[in-house]
């Protein structure tokens, strides 16, 4: 047994006294509230679900990305709102189906409608926070001044205002009759890019203006977002990634994309803000199959871009945030691009937009509480409104509508589109994607009752958004923006 001195036993309980009493104001004392954390979104363009190698790709390698889905979560049951480009976007920076917005399609060149200035985007509410706001890449929701970024709540914008094949040099839009493609700064166009030798030089000048942003504004809350204009085609790149893959120019491509995330997430590190920053990247949807060798795997899913099959929807999802975000989870809940809004505005202490949207948050499941199921249905709408299927859970129920189909016909080869149709009738069916996400086995006879469930819920989505295919108008579509002069 130890025995002590009064004078140790008073210095003991001194000591004591001191602890108590430090834990006890430190439990009074408020703690600072962690910083506000910058935001960087990666959207690619006609990227497929199957074109990282963190989810198969072969003969090239994608390391930068596959570090980010090592450091943080994959989602593999993320869905483009729409697979067409414009309409994508629109549904992103708003969080609503493009339909509700009347946005449909991929916009031309000079195109007379555009997001309507009046929706609120991710960019104004982050602002309205104090965010600086920057895009640098493809917009493609309207290239009148009206519509640019600057008008739609970004301080800073530098990039292509559509997709670059609507130039005159591409050899499927020679009769098109394009205008000059230009980069855009603010509000202005820049210089042309007149050949593939400029389109070369598109993500190395996207990739500058990105890191130059977080150099810029790292002393402040930023929103960064960062649209590539490829794997659209036509492919081109820089001559530091010619020939460095085993892919041909797809795999270059590929291979100089992932350069670019790479140097944007070592930009983050250096400038001592990659701990406060979430980081998102996806596609608007899925690969443009037809253009063979120059485009990208949609991963064993049906079909591709321009279809509401799994291919065309199914996008890859990769979300980085140091210490919040779980690293080397992969989730298979069913997400959207709509979901991104509501969810980073609750993370930036952001409110949402005033009139209706159609995303949902899902912050606690992006945190690791796989519990939680954010989002169990989603309408699968193309063209102008024509509502093609709907889902909920794992049951997809696709209707008889005209449609776009690559299977049957070779693709084409060196830059060059093989034939697709149009025009074909896509027979309707009832899949299992829990057994069947490749959709080949049509089981509606077998489940009569989740058909009716399913037939349901797509008279929901009629009643609110409407159904060309069926004449029918929603009660809450909103108006494009439209020039009208």
């Amino acid at each position: 047994m130890i025995r002590l001195s009064q004078r140790s036993l008073r210095l003991l309980l001194g000591v004591t006294t001191l602890v108590s009493l430090g834990l006890l104001a430190s439990a009074w004392i408020k703690k600072p509230a962690p910083a506000t954390p910058n935001v960087v979104l990666f959207f690619m363009d006609d990227m497929g679900y199957g074109d990282l190698s963190v989810t198969g790709a072969l003969d090239y390698a994608t390391p930068n990305l596959d570090r980010m889905a090592a450091e943080g979560s994959r989602f593999s049951n993320f869905l483009a709102a729409q697979a067409v480009c414009s309409a994508s976007r629109a549904a992103l920076m708003t969080g609503c189906y493009p339909n509700r917005l009347g946005v449909s399609g991929a916009f031309g060149p000079n195109s007379l409608v555009g997001l309507n200035p009046n929706e609120e985007t991710l960019a104004e509410l982050l602002k309205e926070k104090g965010y600086a706001t920057g895009i640098f890449g493809k917009w493609h929701l309207g290239d009148k001044k009206q519509f640019l970024p600057l008008q739609q709540g970004f301080d800073e914008y530098y990039g292509v205002p559509y997709s670059h094949d609507m130039w005159p040099l591409h050899p499927a839009q020679a009769q098109a009759h394009y205008p000059p493609l230009h980069w855009i700064e603010n509000n202005e166009p820049k210089q042309e890019i007149k050949d593939l030798n400029d389109a070369g030089q598109i993500t190395q000048i996207v990739t500058q203006k990105a890191v130059s942003f977080i150099q810029r504004h790292k002393s402040k809350p930023f929103f960064l977002y960062v649209p590539h204009p490829l794997p659209h085609v036509p492919l081109a790149t820089s001559a530091t990634f010619k020939g460095k893959s085993g892919r041909g120019i797809f795999g270059d491509v590929m291979t100089e994309l992932d350069w670019s995330v790479g140097q944007i997430l070592g930009e983050l590190k250096k400038q001592g803000v990659d701990k406060n920053t979430l980081v998102i990247f996806i596609s608007d949807n899925g690969p443009w199959l037809n253009y063979g060798d120059h485009a990208g795997s949609s991963g064993g899913f049906r079909e591709g871009k321009g279809t509401s099959f799994e291919g065309g929807h199914r996008v890859p999802c990769l979300v980085r945030w140091p210490g919040v975000v779980p690293a080397g989870r992969v989730s298979n809940k069913l997400l959207t691009t709509m979901d991104i809004l509501p969810t980073v505005a609750k993370i930036c202490g952001a409110r949402l937009p005033k009139q209706r949207i159609d995303g949902v948050d899902w912050l606690a499941l992006l945190k690791g509480d796989n519990s939680v199921t954010p989002r169990d249905r989603f309408y699968y709408y193309y063209r102008k409104n024509n509502l093609e299927a709907v889902r909920e859970g794992d049951w997809k129920l696709i209707f008889p509508h005209p449609g776009r189909t690559y299977e049957g016909f070779l693709p084409g080869q060196n830059g060059k589109p093989g034939q697709s149709t149009e025009t074909k009738d896509i027979a309707g069916g009832l899949y299992d994607l829990r057994r069947d996400p490749g959709e080949r086995y049509d089981v509606k006879e077998q489940h009569p009752e989740i058909v009716t469930k399913l037939e349901k819920l797509a008279e929901e989505a009629r009643a609110d958004l409407g159904d060309d295919l069926q004449r029918r108008s929603g009660t809450n579509v909103r108006e494009p923006g439209r020039i009208t002069n």
